[in-house]
């Protein structure tokens, strides 16, 4: 016989059996950043730990989801982009409310896009929406519409909102009221962060159970990689956003239960000549830089197969060039992947007018082909691609020399003094969308590294790809501004002005007691569903043995 109490508990136990139930658990993550946040303020952030911070606390308009790469719904439950591409027009959500209680309306986000473009705050973020001369004008006609309108068009315009925190326009606790699944609950300087659920967060799963299940995320400011495996392995962490190669191998071959391999990442490791015409090298140098057939001799003669097996033990792919096969629409699947060999390479330099005599490689005039390569010291993935490349271009007569330097020094050669043969350094992607790469495409960029700043373009090639990068950049499709960026592409893999070498694997941590993770390539990797990540009930941090 079931008595009445009975019931009552089987029913409560049946509750606390239940998903929904189990998803509440509750609980605090924890992890760390490799570096201080340097700002709270969503408009100001420009290093990775600031943004990391706004990813988990910032609410915004639309978000990218980092497993599919589409755009979703956030603050607003819709939009749409004029046929001109210069406005926007949001729908918002109604009766949300910051974390500190203050209402959410049109009116925060018109807030929020003044102090983003407002040329006195120098938004890192806003520089992204800067299309042309001319101000951004913001229209409020109800307290759920919101319409933006730019001065020129904006190739993408509704995923850079995925950036955008959403400020109040009348909280006292102004950048610290937020509308993501977390709040900054506390804050010591060079040691942690606690971050606490937001109660108002107006996120809910199939269950309508209330996001986030966490608790709370405390999140330690630790700089020294090894100290943070070591930290994980004790059980003191539960997430490692990204580890190196070797790091991860050690890990997978103690406890191959919490190493996460999410595949191909977007970050390159690439080489390249100094073309700057002004730079302090002999002219028969230049002249080699400037050649075509010398840079495809040499991304011909790199074994980029070893790179991979050796220094990544297997964690990199050899690169097809500027975008990642992990960059799903973007990548131009058309383009051939580059293939190791020197006689092909021998060939190609015979061709230039290079002559290789008693196992050593000549220009026309008798000079004979040496260079330094430089790359920044303590990186030890980039010292040993240096000397495997360096082994490489021997077998064609080509003396290498390795220089590593301190990263100022690196950046004050490559940036200012143009002090430099040919560098071996990576270009982090932190965005899909090709317009995020103006900067190192177009021949007047900062970032077109091999001769920045020009005037005019050098050469015919690099004419080209201004045009075509603008030309994608107003197209009125994405199909249209695939096919001028798919071009972009092959004229880099025809010129080779960067060498790409490998695409590094995303490598990430994660302790077996974090329910619901699921790494991606995206950052943050390993946290990007921190709203739906809960802890099993007896959590053990790490895999400790």
């Amino acid at each position: 016989m079931i008595t009445r109490f009975s019931w009552v508990f089987f029913l409560v136990a049946f509750a606390l059996l239940s998903p929904g139930a189990r998803a509440q658990s509750g609980g605090e993550l924890h992890f760390c950043l490799h570096g201080e946040p340097k700002t709270f303020n969503p408009v100001l952030v420009d290093d990775e730990a600031a943004e990391q911070i706004r990813y988990l606390t910032g609410g915004v308009l639309a978000r990218l989801n980092r497993h599919s790469q589409s755009l979703e719904p956030g603050l607003a439950t819709s939009w749409e982009i004029s046929r001109d591409r210069r406005t926007i027009t949001f729908r918002l959500r109604q009766g949300l409310r910051f974390s500190d209680g203050t209402p959410f309306s049109s009116e925060d986000v018109a807030y929020t896009m003044k102090q983003l473009m407002d040329p006195q705050t120098h938004s890192p973020t806003g520089d992204a929406f800067r299309s042309g001369e001319g101000s951004v004008e913001v229209k409020t006609p109800s307290s759920d519409v919101v319409v933006i309108s730019f001065p020129k068009a904006i190739a993408g315009l509704d995923r850079l909102f995925d950036q955008v925190g959403v400020m109040s326009a009348h909280s006292q606790k102004k950048e610290m009221a937020v509308l993501g699944p977390f709040f900054v609950a506390e804050y010591k300087a060079g040691s942690y962060l606690l971050l606490k659920k937001n109660p108002n967060y107006w996120k809910h799963d199939a269950q309508g159970n209330s996001l986030p299940y966490l608790d709370n995320i405390r999140i330690d400011i630790q700089r020294n990689r090894d100290i943070e495996l070591v930290r994980f392995r004790k059980g003191e962490l539960q997430l490692i956003n990204r580890l190196d190669a070797e790091q991860f191998e050690r890990l997978r071959q103690d406890e191959p239960a919490v190493t996460r391999d999410a595949g191909t990442g977007l970050d390159a490791e690439e080489l390249w000549f100094n073309q700057v015409p002004s730079a302090p090298l002999p002219e028969y140098k230049k002249a080699w830089f400037r050649t075509t057939e010398f840079r495809k001799a040499i991304s011909a003669a790199i074994n980029r197969e070893d790179l991979c097996r050796i220094v990544y033990d297997g964690y990199a792919k050899p690169a097809y060039g500027p975008v990642s096969p992990a960059n799903q629409f973007w990548f131009n699947s058309a383009l051939e992947q580059p293939k190791y060999n020197s006689k092909t390479a021998l060939a190609l330099l015979a061709r230039a007018g290079f002559r290789y005599e008693k196992e050593t490689l000549k220009d026309s005039a008798g000079n004979r082909v040496e260079f330094n390569l430089v790359t920044n010291s303590g990186n030890t993935a980039r010292e040993k691609m240096a000397t495997m490349i360096q082994q490489d271009l021997s077998e064609l007569g080509i003396k290498v020399n390795v220089v590593t330097l301190d990263f100022p020094s690196l950046i004050e050669r490559m940036t200012r003094t143009f002090d430099y043969d040919a560098c071996l350094l990576g270009l982090v992607n932190t965005d899909l969308d090709p317009d995020s790469q103006m900067t190192v495409w177009l021949s007047s960029g900062e970032n077109h590294q091999w001769n920045p700043s020009q005037k005019t373009p050098a050469t015919d090639w690099e004419a080209e790809i201004d045009n075509l990068m603008r030309q994608q950049a107003s197209a009125p499709t994405d199909k249209e501004r695939k096919a001028k960026f798919d071009r972009v592409q092959q004229i880099v893999a025809e010129q080779d002005p960067f060498i790409y070498l490998i695409d590094k694997d995303v490598l990430v941590a994660v302790s077996t007691s974090v329910i619901g993770a699921a790494p991606v390539v995206l950052s943050p990797q390993s946290f990007w569903n921190a709203e739906t990540l809960r802890l099993a009930s007896s959590p053990s941090l790490g895999a400790e043995k």
